[in-house]
């Protein structure tokens, strides 16, 4: 018998995935995979919001706190996982619910997504030449060899990654872009939300973060080797309150950039997972919700 769509909820940051999730769970018989890069990281459970076990109302949930801080989160690492999961569910007998807000995690997931390779001689190098001659100077030779992929990158990160591709494979970093094709069968529920409120509800959450302890998980993963990790350091609150541990930041100062970084991350968000069509868009705050996403993944 043919295994049943995987389902994705997905949608800005606090819409509400995670209870959706469960509810689904709960109704369909389901197991959720996490899809939020950084509720990989073992202890970031205040900063990123992280379902607690009460929370998850005994449903299993699958690729939480699987990393350390100082580890680097990978896409590909992340496709091999999830896509592993999904079938032990499904050959369970159970359905298989992805959850989360990080788009390129869940495309990795239910998309046809090819990964190139790294080479870490190659990449140093890269880097090394980046320190010497700057981002523009790696930009522009990018825009030779990928003119596609220099127009969306602006980052060194990104810049390096692009010309490492391309020189490791011979093909332009661009011709690995995702398709709107799905490995398997798939449904996605989207929240759909309003935007002023969810502005002053992001607001509240850090907030409420603040209240339950931010700064001391900052200090105490800082102790662990937050600085050092590359994926983990840039989480939303927690480079921001790693100033306010480091005395160069005032707790007013780091909530007010929380807050706008929150919301700017929620835009860019909508504006990810409203480009794709296949999304299925319901209302955050319809007292119907569950039953509508369940109607939807039936």
């Amino acid at each position: 018998m043919a295994a049943p769509p995987v389902i994705a909820v997905v949608g800005p940051t606090g819409s509400g995935k995670s209870d959706l999730a469960v509810n689904l769970a709960l109704k369909l018989d389901g197991e959720v995979i996490n899809a939020d890069a950084m509720q990989f990281y073992r202890g970031m459970d205040i900063g990123t919001a992280k379902i607690t076990v009460a929370e998850r109302r005994g449903v299993p949930h699958h690729l939480l706190d699987i990393l350390d801080v100082t580890q680097e989160a990978s896409v590909s690492d992340f496709q091999h996982q999830a896509r592993g999961t999904i079938d032990d569910i499904h050959a369970r007998g159970k359905r298989a619910i992805l959850a989360g807000g990080s788009g390129l995690y869940v495309r990795a997931a239910l998309d046809v997504l090819e990964f190139p390779g790294t080479d870490p001689v190659l990449r140093a190098r890269l880097e090394a030449e980046h320190a010497e001659l700057g981002t523009g100077a790696l930009l522009a030779r990018l825009r030779t060899v990928d003119p596609i992929s220099a127009d969306r990158v602006s980052d060194a990160r990104r810049i390096i990654r692009a010309l490492e591709v391309q020189e490791l494979t011979g093909r332009p970093f661009s011709s690995f872009m995702p398709r709107r094709e799905y490995y398997q069968q798939a449904v996605q529920v989207g929240l759909d939300v309003d935007r002023g409120v969810l502005r002053e509800r992001l607001a509240a959450r850090v907030h409420r973060m603040v209240d339950a302890g931010l700064l001391d998980e900052v200090r105490m993963l800082d102790a662990r080797g937050l600085r050092r990790g590359k994926t983990a350091s840039r989480a939303l609150g927690y480079s921001q309150f790693l100033r306010v541990a480091d005395g160069a930041s005032t707790m007013q100062d780091a909530v007010e950039e929380t807050i706008v970084a929150t919301r700017q991350f929620a835009r860019r968000q909508l504006t990810w997972f409203r480009a794709d069509p296949r999304i299925a868009w319901l209302d955050w705050q319809d007292p119907e919700l569950t039953a509508k996403a369940v109607e939807l993944c039936r």
